[in-house]
């Protein structure tokens, strides 16, 4: 089980994420357009430099929505191997079983 901090704080990073991503997105635009000046280029660089850090994408990182463990985790069912697996055991997953051959 992940300390309930961290699972709070990569939430607020999510929130940050989702308020400030348009933002980020128009002014890396701005700094990738080599038809502005370089005044304009230079002042969208000092702007992204200000935002937090926690706004951006890489920043995150994904966690079990069941324990909040963050290694081994499975993009398909949101979950981590230990729960994915108890979750294939029990039938919870359609389409997964046990393999045998």
């Amino acid at each position: 089980m992940a300390k309930t901090s961290m699972v709070e704080r990569e939430k607020k990073r999510a929130q940050l994420n989702k308020k400030l991503d348009k933002k980020r997105k128009e002014l890396k635009a701005i700094i990738c357009n080599v038809h502005l000046g370089d005044d304009e280029r230079t002042e969208a660089e000092h702007a992204l430099q200000k935002l937090p850090r926690d706004s951006s994408r890489t920043r995150q990182r994904n966690r079990c929505r069941l324990c909040g463990r963050s290694r081994a985790y499975n993009r398909l069912t949101g979950l981590c191997r230990i729960h994915m697996r108890s979750a294939v055991m029990n039938g919870l997953v359609p389409g997964m079983h046990k393999a045998s051959w």
